[in-house]
């Protein structure tokens, strides 16, 4: 398959998907959840032969756990489709609507982003959650997951392009890539692809922004905090420490660094120790966080497990059952840290102090900033968006979790009846500039 050729017949057909009713794209996303019910058996044989080949090649266990599509999944992508189709129309709003003179109307209206290239990681619940959102925000994409789940990315692209056409949409609405070469012939595609979506390692994201002149969106580290401050409910702390750092370690919003404050550490850190080596995390830390859980009795052996870390090891991603700790003097060590070490990704402060609380909020430079929960909500499907396309912390367009609004611009529409700039430019005729309302608002 040659890849720019299909990009180009694609930037022909993306206002074809544009232009489809909000009806018509729903509608293919309940062809597409019926089909992927319909055929969950073929799906789930398909990511067996996956899972087994990764399991004979050696694949470390964080990264299996995102290898697999079971009958938990498949519920999850299913109700993700649900809240998509529940959702608005992303495309058509009118966001500005304002009379320059009589008979002279500017409005700004959402529009698609066009053509759409994401590269993803071995997750299959990836490829419906990205194609489903492109559908329905009326951007054409060309998918290419990892190599890991080929067989169950094909089997379900399949499904979901077959259930897209009977609905009516162009054929050129989805492509997927599965050779790896095919990634550098789409990063060559400046011309006929709009945006590009990387998911994956710092070093694949990295290679991406380096070697394309397409815009990139996207993260390429999940390095994120939390900070346990003086005046916390402990249990409340344990509780949302073990689920951040443990729910899912193989996901960019997991807890990689944890921040404890200096008048808590000698009773809180031995205790928050011993509940992360019963969870089976394993644990680096400063020289100061390893004394104090050293000095407990309950904790003074398994203190010698401990990695003592420098300051430049704090840039660590782990994607797995280690954990870093560092000892800090108040809220704004703690938000000086996090924002030179971390990733600008989700970050969570627990306290009941308020003042404390609102400073970190206001202060901390990150896409996501939490105060009393955990960092694993930073997920689109958690925040009512149906599905992400990833997660950004660009500062430019989308931000966070990237649903529906972060895959939809604007253009501006300008209507008159003869005007032309000469006569404004002479004095013969001049702007009013008053705003009207919007339909609908």
């Amino acid at each position: 398959m040659n890849i720019r050729e299909e990009a180009k017949k694609m930037k022909l057909d993306a206002p074809i998907l544009a232009a489809s009713s909000n009806e018509q794209r729903n509608e293919a996303l309940r062809l597409i959840k019926e089909a992927l019910m319909a055929r969950k058996e073929e799906i789930f044989a398909a990511n067996a032969q996956d899972c087994e080949a990764a399991k004979e090649n050696g694949i470390a266990s964080a990264v299996m756990k995102r290898l697999v599509f079971n009958d938990a999944k498949l519920s999850d992508v299913c109700k993700g489709i649900d809240q998509l189709c529940s959702l608005p129309d992303p495309i058509g709003r009118i966001l500005l609507r304002r009379e320059l003179d009589e008979g002279l109307v500017l409005e700004r209206v959402s529009v698609p982003i066009g053509v759409i290239g994401v590269i993803f990681e071995a997750r299959p619940d990836a490829m419906v959650q990205i194609s489903t959102l492109c559908i329905k925000s009326g951007n054409c994409a060309i998918l290419k997951g990892g190599k890991e789940t080929a067989k169950t990315n094909r089997t379900l692209f399949g499904i979901i392009h077959e259930a897209a056409v009977q609905a009516g949409l162009p054929e050129s609405c989805l492509l997927q890539a599965e050779l790896h070469n095919e990634i550098d012939e789409l990063l060559q595609c400046e011309k006929d692809v709009d945006l590009l979506i990387p998911r994956g390692s710092n070093q694949f994201v990295q290679y991406i922004m380096n070697n394309t002149k397409i815009p990139v969106m996207g993260h390429a580290d999940g390095i994120c905090h939390i900070y346990v401050d003086k005046d916390v409910d402990e249990e409340m702390a344990f509780k949302v420490i073990i689920d951040a750092k443990t729910q899912y370690t193989a996901a960019c919003n997991a807890v990689e660094t944890l921040l404890i404050h200096r008048d808590l550490a000698s009773v809180f850190l031995p205790r928050l120790a011993r509940a992360l080596f019963r969870a089976g995390v394993r644990i680096r830390g400063t020289q100061e966080a390893e004394d104090f859980i050293a000095r407990s009795p309950e904790t003074a052996a398994e203190a010698e497990t401990i990695e003592i870390m420098g300051e430049d090891d704090f840039r660590t991603e782990y994607l797995d059952l280690i954990v870093s700790i560092k000892v800090v003097a108040d809220v704004e060590e703690a938000i000086d840290h996090i924002n030179r070490y971390g990733s600008h990704h989700t970050d969570s402060i627990l306290t009941r102090d308020d003042a404390a609380a609102g400073r970190f909020l206001q202060m901390v430079d990150s896409a996501g900033v939490y105060r009393n929960c955990s960092t694993r909500f930073a997920d689109g499907f958690r925040y009512g968006f149906g599905a992400e396309v990833g997660i950004s912390t660009s500062k430019l367009h989308a931000r966070g979790p990237v649903g529906l609004e972060g895959l939809v611009t604007y253009k501006y529409l300008l209507r008159g009846d003869g005007q032309i700039v000469g006569d404004y430019a002479s004095g013969r005729s001049t702007f009013h500039f008053k705003d009207l309302d919007i339909p609908g608002k």
